[in-house]
């Protein structure tokens, strides 16, 4: 199954909207490097957050860049396409595996964290 570059694109994006919320970084990055890191989410972990199939533990390669990724960055650039894209869950449940705090009621895009 071919996944095209915006559905590709917007999972990563989420993701690294996710992770930086996660570990509260500074929110003074630039756009440029959320692409960046977009691309970086999309090769490594977009298969642990797509909508279809089982939540499953991201590997170590997934995990290293959710580290480094400037959420606060991502998580401004989040739309209703990129939330139709991935399941919302899925990628707190990747920050979360990958050690990131998640704080609940956290924000991005239209989507809230629940609580713990």
């Amino acid at each position: 199954m071919e996944i095209s570059c915006l559905k590709i694109y917007c999972l990563a994006l989420a993701m690294l909207v996710f992770a930086e919320i996660i570990i509260s970084s500074n929110h003074q990055a630039m756009a440029q490097s959320c692409e960046v890191n977009v691309l970086g989410l999309v090769s490594k972990c977009e298969k642990y957050v797509r909508k279809s199939g089982p939540k499953s533990k991201p590997s170590w390669q997934c995990c290293a860049v959710v580290k480094i990724v400037d959420v606060p960055c991502v998580c401004k650039l989040v739309t209703k396409e990129i939330e139709d894209a991935i399941d919302m869950d899925k990628v707190v449940y990747v920050a979360r595996s990958c050690g990131k705090k998640v704080a609940p009621g956290a924000k991005c895009g239209s989507y809230t964290v629940p609580g713990a």
